[in-house]
């Protein structure tokens, strides 16, 4: 193989075998380049090319193709052999790497991918996935619901305590950490672990109901399998891990730690916006959801479908993906939250079916009559929902939900 140009990277013919990995771009070239030369780049810096021409005695074919192109949009073909099994740092430091700083591109955006097999089994994926529903709640044909103690952080443990069992109590499944409250001095995690899932074991016997507590671990790797540990030793069902601030390599790491320990991973996405806010670069929010599907979370957050507070995304379409076939791999429950209260549940689930978990956060406390009623509030519109009843009807009967409704009405918040 020698005389290796940008030029042998773009092969507009090629046809992806079922074994290549395909991933489809945004690409803005910058503004003295076409777009075939971008093309050609993105592919050559992505596999195993480089800026100058090179002669190679001897070098395994890992070549990338830039094998398509509709107008701005650009796909390219990896072998498989470019990537190591199970590794997905080293996946995305190929897909997802140094392109995204290249001159050679205005703006580039990894839009989707084309899983192979090979590849793709190499991860575990979930280890429950949506059956979290079943094996973990009784939730019959509606969706589980959630809740985060407000504010997020600064409460201390008694307090962060007797938010979540009101919570619980008005007939909420999950208590929720939010993403930055891990192991501060005002709400350490032990204690709020233990004192937690006491009172998620007296709402359980107040209400003959599962309940369970998503405890966030998010750290430094080893400090996470440490917080894994002790979750499960007390009896918790699940964890929760900031995927994206936490490294997928550490989410991979944890994944393993969990099934010791038949633990469900509750995935918090926060830092994503920083990928995929810009619609014409980064990587997009259904990338990100295939990774954490492949590393092995069981549920996730993907937007409200326009209804919260969160900017404009493709729920629908990430959350059909999440439940797809992909070669025997465990669906992912996808989550709803941001922005979200009991007057939005109805158009919710029509845009989003039932297979999910529904969280609010000052949908629930900020109800006037408090938490409690503000979780009732909560579960009467989604039972409303679920039997096709009005949330006005319903109301006539629950003065929690009638209050919500006085509240907030159906609109969305910013």
């Amino acid at each position: 193989m020698t005389g290796i140009t940008y030029e042998d990277f773009l092969d507009l013919s090629y046809e992806p075998s079922d074994a290549d990995l395909v991933c489809e771009f945004h690409v803005e070239p910058a503004a003295d380049m076409e777009i075939e030369a971008a093309a050609s780049r993105v592919a050559s810096e992505s596999s195993n090319g480089t800026w100058a021409e090179l002669q190679v005695e001897e070098c395994v074919d890992l070549s990338a193709t830039a094998c398509d192109i509709d107008g701005s949009r650009v796909t390219v073909a990896y072998p498989d052999a470019l990537f190591e099994p199970g590794n997905m740092p080293q996946v995305l430091s190929c897909i997802a790497g140094n392109i995204m700083g290249m001159k050679a591109v205005e703006r580039i955006r990894l839009l989707d991918c084309r899983w192979p097999e090979g590849l793709a089994t190499s991860f575990p994926g979930p280890q429950f996935g949506s059956r979290v529903r079943d094996e973990i709640f009784d939730a019959g044909d509606r969706p589980i619901l959630a809740t985060v103690p407000k504010p997020k952080v600064g409460l201390p443990t008694k307090e962060h305590v007797r938010v979540g069992r009101e919570a619980w109590l008005g007939g909420i499944d999950l208590l929720k950490d939010d993403e930055n409250l891990t192991d501060q001095s005002f709400n350490p995690y032990e204690d709020r672990l233990t004192e937690s899932l006491a009172a998620r074991d007296e709402a359980e016997e107040a209400t003959g109901e599962s309940k369970s507590y998503l405890v966030n671990v998010t750290g430094p790797t080893h400090d996470m399998l440490e917080r894994v540990d002790r979750a499960a030793e007390e009896g918790c069902e699940y964890v929760m891990v900031d995927v994206v601030t936490t490294g997928w390599g550490a989410v991979q790491t944890v994944r393993d730690a969990c099934e010791s320990h038949g633990v469900a991973i509750h995935a918090h996405r926060a830092m994503h916006a920083a990928f995929d806010r810009i619609e014409t670069h980064g990587v997009s929010m259904r990338v990100i959801a295939q990774l954490a599907r492949l590393c092995g979370v069981d549920q996730i957050h993907t937007g409200t479908a326009d209804l919260g507070k969160l900017a404009n995304e493709d729920t629908v379409g990430i959350n059909e993906w999440l439940y797809s076939d992909l070669y025997g791999l465990r669906d992912v429950l996808p989550v709803a939250s941001g922005g979200l209260h009991p007057g939005l549940v109805p158009e919710l689930v029509s845009r989003v079916g039932t297979n999910v978990c529904i969280q609010a956060g000052g949908g629930i406390h900020g109800h006037p009559g408090g938490t409690h009623d503000g979780a009732k509030a909560l579960r009467q519109a989604t039972d409303a929902t679920v039997a096709g009843v009005s949330l006005e009807e319903y109301a006539t009967d629950y003065p929690e939900l009638a209050v919500a409704m006085e509240k907030w009405g159906t609109e969305t918040p910013r």
